[in-house]
């Protein structure tokens, strides 16, 4: 049993089925069915149309044998300063024993309070005595000129 395909949809067409067009330049073109025939006619481009084999082919559509599973980047991890400390200050920061570094707050947080409290000293010797506050009751300037107002 000798079967063609379809010029438009590519499809087998079975001996006794179809309809065959022949234009003016001798050219043979097989359809299968009159819905083939006539989008063909009407010029349409099989490779838009969804269900046609060119458009699958052309997509990708359908191909079950070769499932090439895609290669997906390993991400590359890369060390990195940062603004306040280099790469050497990091590392040496990160190999240092838990003992070292909390010897190295405790050092920090005595010189902190130290400063502080240098700065509070110097703070109160330099704060002078102010003037006297008086206890009279205000007056607004406007009170002061005999316009009425005020509380």
């Amino acid at each position: 049993m000798k079967t063609e395909i379809d010029s438009f949809s590519g499809y087998r067409i079975y001996p006794s089925k179809g309809r065959l067009f022949v234009r003016g330049d001798n050219k043979i073109f097989r359809f299968a069915t009159s819905k083939n025939e006539s989008l063909f006619l009407q010029r349409k481009n099989p490779r838009k149309i969804a269900w046609t084999q060119v458009y699958r082919r052309m997509h990708k559509k359908g191909i079950t044998e070769e499932v090439a599973k895609k290669r997906s980047r390993r991400t590359v991890k890369h060390q990195r300063g940062i603004v306040g400390a280099d790469l050497a200050a990091i590392a040496a920061r990160r190999n240092q024993s838990a003992a070292a570094r909390a010897q190295a707050r405790t050092a920090a947080i005595q010189k902190a309070k130290a400063e502080k409290k240098a700065k509070e000293e110097k703070k109160d010797k330099s704060k002078a005595p102010r003037a006297p506050v008086s206890t009279a009751p205000r007056v607004s300037k406007q009170q002061m000129k005999g316009g009425k107002g005020g509380r």
